[in-house]
């Protein structure tokens, strides 16, 4: 086995990395989501943002059955930090660097496959990876590498710029702007691997009478309930938004339409179960549109968000006032 050297500007890395405050921070949906995406993107079982401190890897956000931390001189990512671009290791039990890792030899989840990008702060110190792991041997071309490059972009803004890069300040859910840059990303990778997927928009109904009769300060809990429900509730779908207002969207991984409406028939129950709970005095109802993208005849972001618009207008309109 191979330990990773040292970089040459370690003890500037650790003192970078340190000032960033984010070290043993508790886990983040901002960097949830993007190992939940590149996990379902690369159909792996593993996907982690890892952090490389002076003796271990200390992981900030884990998609699949990781552990928070791992000796940094057994690590991958040790070794994936001093790259210039994406690290792949196709087949650990083939490589001299990692044959007899203890990673690697593992019976229960060997490490067999993996592939890191490095994370750098804005000065280009490298502080960590956003990596995929997985526990069989496996190709990864160019696309692939430039589609993980571009999610540890986003991981990168993530660390530096906290909430304001692509999550929403008040209900700490991806914003527009991280949704539109995801989103892409997710149907690029849908069309490539021919998977459907449906993206749904919703929009709460009567949210202007809560402001107007209870204040603003009631509709900035009621909009940050909404999202604390949409995140038990879709836990497992690639993203969820909000774009503005009382505007949110979904974009479900591998659900048709029909799959994708029984997903919202239960996300309504757990948010009426919910507000009896916290025995608000209003109740948060939504009106939805659901498309579904065809790999076959791909639709951008874009057209999928202005149809799903429409059916959700023409839903709100069919309601009668109460």
């Amino acid at each position: 086995m191979k330990a990773p050297a040292l970089p040459a500007d370690e003890s500037s890395r650790l003192t970078e990395l340190r000032e960033l405050n984010i070290l043993n921070t508790p886990d983040e949906e901002r960097f949830d989501r993007l190992t939940r995406l590149a996990r379902r993107m690369f159909g792996v079982p593993l996907a982690l943002v890892s952090l490389v401190e002076e003796d271990h890897l200390w992981n900030k956000s884990i998609a699949g059955n990781g552990s928070r931390t791992t000796p940094r001189d057994i690590s991958f990512c040790g070794h994936a930090l001093l790259q210039e671009d994406v690290m792949v290791v196709e087949n650990a039990l083939a490589d001299p660097r990692f044959h007899d890792n203890p990673l690697a030899l593992n019976s229960e989840s060997p490490v067999i496959f993996y592939a890191g990008c490095p994370l750098r702060t804005p000065g280009g110190v490298k502080v960590g990876t956003l990596c995929i792991v997985d526990h069989q041997p496996r190709a990864f071309d160019d696309e692939d590498k430039h589609t993980l490059r571009d999610l540890a972009a986003m991981a990168e803004s993530e660390l530096v710029a906290f909430q304001n890069a692509t999550s929403d300040e008040l209900t700490q859910i991806t914003n527009r702007r991280g949704f539109m840059a995801l989103g892409q990303i997710a149907l690029n990778e849908y069309q490539k691997q021919q998977r459907r997927a449906s993206l749904t928009f919703l929009d709460l109904d009567r949210f202007k009478a809560i402001n107007d009769t209870l204040g603003h300060r009631e509709g900035d809990r009621a909009l940050m309930d909404f999202a604390d429900a949409m995140k038990m509730s879709f836990c497992q779908a690639d993203l969820f938004a909000r774009l503005g207002g009382d505007e949110f969207v979904v974009l479900f991984d591998g659900l048709s339409k029909a799959d994708a409406e029984a997903a919202l028939t239960r996300f309504r129950a757990q948010l009426q179960q919910q507000t009896r709970t916290l025995e608000r005095r209003y109740r948060l109802q939504f009106s939805s549109g659901v498309v579904e993208f065809d790999p076959a005849h791909p639709q951008s972001l874009q057209q999928l968000l202005a149809d799903s618009d429409a059916q959700m207008y023409r839903a709100k309109s069919s309601k009668k006032p109460r």
